[in-house]
């Protein structure tokens, strides 16, 4: 499988202090001052430290791709969006590792696994806002997926109140009526199609 991941930052950047302002299990808020190769300059800056996330397009036989339906709390609104969560483990950076995040959040969200023969391809990667926050999301495509006996498995921390496939159609047209309106889906969306995965006339 070759990596198409976000090369590392360039040389010439330097922190210069760290104030932590609080800290979580999920998220850290810091200032920072630091120097850019290009800056004269030290710049202070807020970061939200997220840990990184895995992001799963799952679909089937079919062609049609699986979103689950799920309340998110600080948007106060039920979103439409493909299957995802956080790596606990920061020291889970090689591929291997997040894929097996990957799917297991893919089987707990929407309870679908991987047919036989079925794989799971890595697609790249990317930062959600990386104006506020350097959370740091890897996409996987899992395909083709059918349901699982076990059927899906929640954690307590989420509401997911459906779970249905689409075609690549009905997605362009959740997209156009702006049901579909998270980045981490309209990211995926955009490099499925840009990759040849879904064709807008499915």
């Amino acid at each position: 499988m070759k990596s198409q991941r976000t090369p590392p930052p360039p040389d010439g950047w330097e922190t210069l202090s760290s104030e932590l302002h609080y800290e979580s299990p999920h998220l850290s808020v810091s200032t920072v001052e630091v120097r850019s190769p290009a800056g004269r300059r030290a710049r202070r800056w807020t970061i939200a430290h997220r840990k990184a996330a895995v992001i799963v397009a799952p679909i089937t036989q079919e062609g049609k791709l699986v979103l689950i339906r799920q309340e998110r709390i600080p948007i106060q609104r039920e979103v439409w969006e493909v299957p995802g969560g956080q790596v606990d483990n920061p020291g889970m950076q090689d591929l291997s590792a997040l894929e097996a995040v990957a799917l297991r959040e893919l089987t707990e969200e929407t309870g679908y696994e991987l047919a036989p023969g079925g794989s799971m391809t890595e697609l790249g990667d990317f930062f959600s806002s990386p104006g506020f926050t350097d959370e740091h999301s890897y996409f996987f495509l899992a395909r083709p997926v059918e349901r699982g006996a076990a059927g899906p498995a929640h954690t307590e921390s989420e509401t997911i109140l459906d779970c249905r496939e689409f075609s690549a159609g009905e997605v362009a047209e959740m997209i156009r009526r702006n049901e579909i309106c998270d980045a981490n889906t309209l990211g995926m969306w955009a490099k499925l199609v840009a990759r040849g995965y879904l064709s807008l006339g499915q």
